[in-house]
């Protein structure tokens, strides 16, 4: 009797003539604040937030302009333009060249600074997107010029520009030619407040360095995704400086609002809907160009 009941060969559920498959690599994300194990469709329905933590992905600068702009309404502006070497400059495993050929290889952009005209809830604007992934969203001399021309459609057309940062800093590779762009772009925002139309800025994880030195911090108005870390120098840095302990939450979004550095932390879902209403705030109090 107890035989009927004993296994003898484990089960097997795979059909006869069937062949195993892999898994695909990049069908799960590992959420790198709480580690939960996300599915990659259900995360990219919840706009690549964790659902469990709230930690904010990463967005490459195609998917900032598909979430932020209205379908189909980017057009994008001088994406000819190529960033040189105008250093030869030559670290101990590679030149800057190869270093720019290989950013664009992986990337399949021209540079780490987007800009172009689109409209966000019907309305207008000038918009430009950082992407971290081509050399950590660093600010070389192309960036700057891109920065640059985007003020110029702005003024050109009277529309407001909504910028985007995600960046390292200045980029090293281009010396003082890179260190020029802070007060070049800073010129050149400072031109669109003179006449009136805004800059509108939003902080995303992370932003540092020259460009929160600059442009990025001294918009009309400063938002920031939560959790995104802002600042200056790297908390290591500045703890080694001082040689002192830094308070919790240091340089996050949070903290710059609760110390007056940005005017609001908002979430991502909620980004659309508030940037359609300071568009049409402004639309409503100055010069700007709207669309009935």
């Amino acid at each position: 009797m107890k035989d009927w009941f004993r296994r003898h060969h484990h089960p097997s559920f795979q059909s006869a003539g069937a062949t195993s498959r892999e898994i695909p690599e990049d069908l799960w994300e590992k959420c790198p604040k709480c580690s939960e194990l996300l599915y990659q469709r259900e995360l990219e329905n919840n706009e690549w937030v964790c659902s469990r933590c709230a930690y904010h992905f990463r967005l490459r600068a195609e998917q900032r302009i598909a979430q932020l702009t209205d379908e189909g309404s980017f057009e994008e502006h001088s994406a000819y333009l190529l960033s040189t070497d105008p250093l030869n400059f030559r670290s101990a495993t590679e030149s800057y060249a190869d270093k720019l050929r290989q950013s664009r290889e992986k990337t399949g952009l021209s540079e780490s600074m987007l800009i172009g005209t689109a409209t966000l809830a019907g309305c207008p604007l000038v918009l430009a997107v950082t992407d971290f992934r081509f050399m950590g969203g660093s600010m070389g001399s192309v960036y700057g010029e891109k920065l640059v021309r985007a003020v110029d459609i702005a003024l050109d057309r009277r529309l407001p520009v909504l910028t985007v940062n995600a960046s390292g800093g200045a980029r090293q590779q281009e010396g003082m030619f890179s260190l020029m762009q802070m007060a070049k772009t800073t010129t050149a925002f400072a031109r669109l407040g003179r006449e009136r139309l805004p800059h509108i800025s939003l902080l995303t994880d992370p932003c540092t360095a020259g460009v929160t030195a600059s442009y990025a911090t001294s918009a009309d108005i400063v938002i920031a995704e939560p959790g995104a870390l802002i600042g200056f120098a790297g908390p290591r840095v500045i703890e080694q400086t001082t040689r002192q302990k830094l308070p919790p939450g240091f340089q996050t979004a949070e903290f710059c609002l609760e110390h007056g550095m940005v005017d609001m932390v908002t979430p991502r879902r909620e980004l659309r809907p508030t940037l359609g209403n300071l568009l049409r705030i402004f639309s409503a109090t100055g010069g700007l160009s709207v669309v009935s």
